[in-house]
């Protein structure tokens, strides 16, 4: 009979609990590299402003008359002194403001996000918590708990959007090496950027239902 696939649920101490059932065909496939980079790629081309401008012949000001005549001058003719060729003409082929957004198949995309969620529990990088429960915004308290977790180095949270989270949002913000997220909001380049992934046992239920 074929091992089932598991995990630890500590407390937010660090404390076992209790051993989770994963679902194997959201955490526990083959990572598909190719996916993993094309929704990476995908998330950091919509990131990008696209603000950059530049002035085409038609927008520059001046040069509405003709610099001197047609012929007769020696010189070669010309039409306007905005033209690409002159200083302080207009731009050829510059850049305008456009989008760099794109989407790729849905199929893909969760193929990704089941590919990074594989990835971190075959490299032993996912912490399953019962909750994080905090009275107070306190940063320092969070500080501990990230270490009571060991999960001080680039750590991504993932709550469930109905659990109480607000809390640890508020004390995790000034961290360099926490990021928070919901299962709504749960994206390839988060988990890209990070090295350990901490779900809530509500979180990673939620997953599942999502993405099997």
């Amino acid at each position: 009979m074929a091992k089932k696939l598991t995990v630890k649920v500590l407390d937010q101490t660090g404390k076992e609990l209790k051993d989770l059932a994963l679902n194997e065909a959201v955490f526990g496939i083959e990572p598909n590299q190719q996916a993993m980079f094309d929704a990476v790629v995908m998330q950091q081309a919509s990131l990008r402003q696209g603000t950059a401008d530049t002035k085409g012949r038609s927008e520059v000001s001046g040069g509405g008359k003709k610099p001197w005549r047609q012929k007769g001058t020696g010189r070669a003719r010309q039409g306007s002194i905005r033209a690409p060729q002159w200083r302080g003409g207009g731009i050829v082929f510059g850049p305008t403001p456009r989008k760099y957004g794109y989407r790729i198949n849905r199929k893909v995309r969760r193929l990704a996000l089941r590919s990074y969620l594989s990835q971190f529990v075959a490299d032993n990088a996912l912490t399953v918590v019962d909750k994080i429960q905090m009275d107070a915004i306190k940063t320092k308290d969070f500080t501990k708990i990230m270490k009571d977790l060991n999960a001080e180095r680039k750590a991504l949270f993932v709550f469930d959007v109905e659990e109480d989270w607000e809390n640890a949002w508020m004390s995790m913000r000034n961290l360099q090496n926490a990021t928070f997220t919901t299962t709504e909001g749960l994206s390839c380049l988060d988990m890209a950027n990070a090295y350990t992934l901490v779900a809530t046992e509500a979180a990673v239920k939620k997953i599942e239902e999502a993405l099997q």
